[in-house]
């Protein structure tokens, strides 16, 4: 493989793996405070899109303020959820929570083909032309058929520029929050002891309230970055990235905020590289994923960043 072709898998690969990372934060969040699996996050991840979609397309707003609008509407959404769903099992078997995330998922689902309809819309004219540029570094220039053509180019598209700026901001923005304000020290304490901080009379409700409206924030930002790079939205588009998320946040470590985003870079990197390695792999490129998970569960059950936890009888 020629070193241009290997850097272009490695950017492509980082790009994806950071959209799996925003994702998988929202995941390791909610688990460290509830010790819940919220499988409807993939489907917050998708009404995120539709609400910036409708924002810019329906309602004529422009594109960075239907962002906004999609950013804060899955925030309130993923509250809203947390309010009506979970909040009356706080106290029952984790059993029935995981069945209730299960039911919310599958009513989401259900509730965007009504609302959306099941056909696919384009998100190729609703971003500004800037999003779609793409940038050459190095190459060849080579003439065939009367034409100047580049060859052996390292391809940047902006959108992947974006992402990364984008991401780092935001991860930047979350470590700000969880460690030097009182509502990040808040969520790091409930996560810790959740009976003991009630007694120091801190709001257990509000916290984790604030959880889910951080991660599905979170989500949201993965979504319209997603968009960016893949321009189309459908009531299913949750469903693989977000199982693919809660893959990166188990290898990394689930609980663990780090851990969620080494694992969503690791697994964005292993997928596109296998793929560029091996093409004739390419229809098998989602199950990389999961025989990652396989392999590495094997080795360490606690994920990479995980702590491993005495089993109580």
């Amino acid at each position: 493989m020629k070193i241009e072709i290997f850097i272009q898998h490695l950017i492509n690969g980082l790009s994806l793996g950071l959209l799996y990372a925003l994702i998988a934060v929202g995941y390791t969040m909610v688990y460290g405070i509830l010790k819940l699996i919220n499988f409807a996050h993939g489907e917050i991840f998708m009404m995120s899109i539709f609400f910036t979609f409708y924002a810019i397309t329906l309602f004529g707003l422009p594109w960075w303020l239907g962002m906004a609008v999609g950013i804060v509407g899955a925030a309130l959404l993923g509250m809203s959820v947390d309010k009506i769903a979970y909040k009356p099992l706080r106290n029952a078997p984790r059993i029935s929570a995981l069945i209730t995330a299960i039911g919310v998922s599958m009513f989401l689902q259900s509730l965007a083909i009504v609302i959306f309809g099941g056909i696919p819309e384009s998100f190729r004219n609703v971003f500004p032309e800037f999003f779609t540029k793409i940038f050459t570094i190095g190459g060849e220039v080579i003439e065939a058929r009367g034409r100047e053509i580049v060859v052996n180019a390292i391809r940047i598209p902006s959108i992947t520029i974006i992402t990364f700026v984008v991401t780092l901001i935001t991860f930047l923005i979350l470590w700000f929050i969880l460690y030097r304000t009182k509502a990040g020290m808040a969520m790091r304490a409930v996560s810790m002891d959740t009976k003991a901080v009630s007694l120091m009379g801190i709001s257990v409700n509000k916290t984790i309230s604030m959880t889910f409206a951080l991660g599905s924030a979170l989500a949201a930002v993965g979504g319209i970055l997603w968009v960016g790079k893949y321009p189309q939205v459908w009531p299913m588009i949750g469903f693989m990235p977000g199982l693919k998320a809660f893959v990166a946040a188990v290898i990394g470590g689930i609980g663990s905020v780090a851990g969620a985003i080494i694992g969503g870079i690791l697994l964005g990197l292993i997928e596109i590289l296998t793929v560029g390695l091996m093409p004739q792999m390419a229809g098998y490129r989602d199950a990389f994923a999961f025989i990652l998970l396989i392999v590495l569960l094997s080795f360490k059950p606690s994920g990479i960043m995980g702590k491993k936890e005495l089993v109580k009888v």
